[in-house]
C-alpha cells in the first residue's frame, strides 16, 4: 500500500518528502481518510481507498453549503455585514458568545448562528437544495437544524471523503446552483493561509462523543498553487481527539511538505 501511494504521489506532486516519511509525520494514531484531486492534470491521490468511501457526519464541513443556501436565498447579506445577534445565552465556546458577521460565524464555526439560518431556510427548501446538490446521503430526516451534527440516537446525514471533493470540484465549476457572487463570497470567508508558494481554502468539522471528547475531526476545501487548483477532503477517527482542528494540520503539513503552501 505505502509502495503503491508513494508512486502515486510522487507522479502527482513535486515531492519534498516521500510517502512514507510525511505518513510518519502527520498521521499519528489517527485512521484518516484523505483525498486530494489535481484539476489541472485530473489526478487524485488517495490514502485509504475504503475510508474515502465511508461516509460520516460532516459536522460544520456542512456550512460551506449552508452558507451558500442562506446567500442565494438572500438570508444573509455581505461577508461582514451584521448577521448573527447573539441571544445572551453563555455556551461553551467564547467565539459564539457575543454578534457575529457572516466571516465571523464561519471563521468560529458558531452552530447557534447556522442552526437559526437552517430555520430560516425551512425544511422544504433546504430538502430541495440537498438533493440538487446531491449532498451525501440527503437524509435531513433528523431536524433541520440538527441534521448534519451527531447526535444520540438521531439519524443525521452523512458523506464521503470522496464525495466532498466531488460537490468541491462542482463547485469550482458552476455546476451545483449557486451564483457566481456567491461562490466568490464563500471563497472569501473560507480563506485559511496564505503563503508566497499557494492559498488554503476549507472548513473544519468536529464530532463529539458522549463522553465529551472528539472522535471525529474533518477539514476540506481547495489549494491554489500556481496555476494549479488541489480540491482536498481529509477526516480522521481513533486516536487521542481526533478534531477539525488536528485535521486541519494534517493538511496543512501535507501540501507544506509537498512544497505547494
Amino acid at each position: 500500500m505505502k509502495i503503491s501511494l508513494l508512486v502515486f504521489t510522487l507522479f502527482l506532486f513535486p515531492a519534498v518528502l516521500n510517502a512514507q516519511e510525511i505518513d510518519k509525520a502527520i498521521w499519528k494514531d489517527y485512521s484518516p481518510a484523505f483525498v486530494v484531486y489535481n484539476r489541472s492534470t485530473e489526478k487524485t491521490t488517495s490514502v485509504d481507498p475504503v475510508r474515502d468511501a465511508q461516509r460520516l457526519i460532516p459536522c460544520s464541513t456542512f456550512k460551506i453549503y449552508n452558507t451558500l443556501i442562506g446567500l442565494e436565498l438572500g438570508l444573509i447579506k455581505g461577508p461582514d455585514d451584521p448577521w448573527y445577534n447573539w441571544d445572551g445565552v453563555k455556551r461553551d465556546f467564547d467565539g459564539w458568545n457575543k454578534d457575529l458577521s457572516l466571516r465571523d460565524a464561519f471563521r468560529v464555526s458558531a452552530v447557534p448562528a447556522y442552526q437559526i439560518l437552517a430555520r430560516q431556510v425551512g425544511d422544504a427548501r433546504m430538502k430541495e437544495y440537498i438533493e440538487k446538490i446531491g449532498y451525501g446521503s440527503q437524509d435531513i430526516s433528523a431536524g433541520v437544524d440538527i441534521f448534519w451534527l451527531p447526535r444520540p440516537d438521531t439519524t443525521s446525514i452523512t458523506i464521503s471523503a470522496e464525495e466532498q471533493v466531488d460537490l468541491l470540484n462542482k463547485l469550482l465549476d458552476g455546476k451545483l446552483p449557486f451564483s457566481g457572487k456567491n461562490i466568490a463570497i464563500l471563497r472569501d470567508i473560507m480563506m485559511v493561509e496564505k503563503t508566497e508558494k499557494g492559498t488554503l481554502y476549507g472548513k473544519t468539522g468536529s464530532g463529539m462523543g458522549s463522553d465529551g471528547k472528539w472522535n471525529l475531526g474533518w477539514f476540506v476545501g481547495f489549494l491554489e498553487h500556481g496555476g494549479s487548483t488541489y480540491v482536498f477532503a481529509c477526516n480522521i477517527t481513533g486516536g487521542e481527539n481526533p478534531s477539525g482542528i488536528a485535521a486541519k494540520q494534517i493538511v496543512i503539513d501535507y501540501f507544506k511538505a509537498q512544497g505547494l503552501l
